[in-house]
């Protein structure tokens, strides 16, 4: 086997490619060893708590090693492909380990500094322990840190007296629990593998102090035995492991639903002139190429229902404990993907003609259904909107998404007897539900809220006047 020569040799790390991300999953390589890449090609795709999302590569070369196969979860900061950017030496034919992990870095020679994650490291003498793969004559390849001692080295600032002060690991779930409790995460000992604060850690520096243990020694009891795995028919049960989007959606609901005081409340509205509006914009040259439909109008509805009633947009600081008053509207669509619920948002929604809503809406939908919705897409939503009615649900209950303030869901359509003109007819009708915080929302603002979304889908004309 031909050994890479140590100068020419440029290791890619796995970048954050999403604020405060501590992992990511490799879903698939566009290339193997051997492979010609230039700067800025794509090689992977990874999936992260947010999304799912391409890397490029910042090099040209000849791609040496994939140090990760495709399924594995992969820290931040660790390399996860080999270039040679010499581009002239043999390949040397290293195969992708199916379980092996890499072996973890001898501790920093005092005197190397931190890089930027994902663009390699300086030059050093250390070495790292030669893989199983390779005979124990040849060289090793340069490793990479612990992925925690990568981030803390990146985050550490120098104080006064020079020594560094490093920021404490938290996943972004528990730095947002810890924001809405008030905790200090700096105060926190944590007791997560490598030190990454937990939940239970954060919950701990909240709680009463426990009484002063007696002073009566008895002896220490001997460690239980683990409890043993239970089996389970494979024939009859599948069990998928919860990571990515659909663990973090997870997290962050468990989250709301425990921190915000949620309160619903409902509304059955005729929707038949909004239908034959809808019918109509379709026919409308201004709307050629566009994707038109009840969602549409359901959420420029919204739009007018928030700019006549601005205190629904807006959050709670529970640190600086101050009600944030949103002056823009990002307008968050809940999308169900295969890869789990992701809730992408339209930036200045409330700025937006009709037009230019119904082609951002459009664009938003299509990137979803493909995968490609970027973590910056889900950030920085101020209020949402959830379409049950799809999948034929009258109505439900939803939870608000972290940060924000209300979120309307949006039941079928269907034809029902209704009250028109003091007489029983058809007509078109939906029923809405909007969930809202209520420590910065009372009943009679949701209430407001939700009324002026009836009314306007009752009576589209009023676009115009309230618009």
């Amino acid at each position: 086997m031909t050994t890479m020569t140590e100068a020419s040799v440029r290791e890619f790390k796995m970048p954050d490619v999403g604020e405060g991300l501590t992992e990511a999953e490799i879903l698939k390589w566009y290339v193997q060893p051997g492979d010609t890449v230039t700067d800025g090609q794509v090689v992977c795709e990874v999936e992260t708590a947010k999304a799912a999302v391409e890397l490029p590569i910042p090099y040209d070369g000849v791609v040496r090693e994939l140090r990760f196969p495709e399924g594995t979860t992969v820290d931040v900061g660790q390399v996860i492909i080999a270039v040679d950017v010499a581009g002239d030496a043999p390949v040397a034919e290293i195969p992708v380990p199916a379980q092996e992990v890499p072996v973890q870095e001898e501790p920093k020679p005092e005197g190397r500094k931190p890089v930027l994650v994902g663009y390699g490291v300086a030059e050093s003498s250390t070495k790292r322990r030669p893989r199983k793969s390779a005979p124990a004559s040849e060289p090793a390849a340069e490793g990479t840190y612990f992925a925690a001692t990568v981030l803390q080295g990146i985050q550490g600032e120098l104080n006064g007296h020079g020594a560094v002060k490093q920021r404490p690991l938290a996943k972004p779930p528990v730095r947002k629990l810890a924001k809405d409790l008030g905790v200090d995460l700096a105060t926190i000992t944590p007791s997560g593998p490598d030190g990454v604060i937990t939940r239970e850690d954060v919950h701990a520096a909240v709680a009463p102090p426990a009484p002063a243990p007696q002073p009566v020694q008895t002896p220490a009891a001997p460690a239980p035995a683990p409890a043993p795995v239970a089996a389970y028919d494979t024939a009859r049960e599948t069990r998928v492991p919860v990571k990515g989007v659909r663990k973090a959606t997870a997290a962050a609901m468990v989250g709301s639903a425990f921190t915000a005081p949620h309160v619903t409340e409902f509304v059955t509205v005729d929707v038949t002139r909004t239908m034959k509006l809808v019918e109509e914009l379709k026919q409308d040259k201004e709307f050629t190429g566009l994707r038109v439909n009840p969602l549409l109008l359901i959420a420029k509805a919204l739009l007018v229902a928030i700019k006549r009633n601005p205190d629904i947009n807006a959050s709670w600081d529970e640190v600086n404990q101050e009600i944030v008053l949103k002056h823009y509207v990002n307008l968050g669509i809940a999308a169900a993907t295969p890869r789990g619920l992701i809730v992408p948002n339209i930036k200045d929604a409330h700025a937006k003609t009709l037009p230019r809503l119904a082609e951002s809406l459009g664009e938003l939908v299509s990137t979803a259904r493909e995968g490609k919705t970027s973590p910056a897409a889900m950030q920085g939503g101020t209020v949402t909107i959830t379409n049950v009615g799809v999948f034929g649900v009258d109505t439900g209950t939803p939870i608000l998404n972290p940060g924000e303030s209300a979120i309307l869901a949006v039941g079928a359509i269907k034809l029902q007897p209704w009250v028109h003109k003091g007489k029983v007819k058809p007509r078109q009708v939906t029923t809405l539900a909007l969930s809202f915080d209520h420590r910065l929302v009372d009943g009679e603002l949701g209430s407001k809220v939700l009324a002026d979304v009836a009314a306007i889908l009752e009576q589209p004309k009023r676009l115009i006047t309230w618009a």
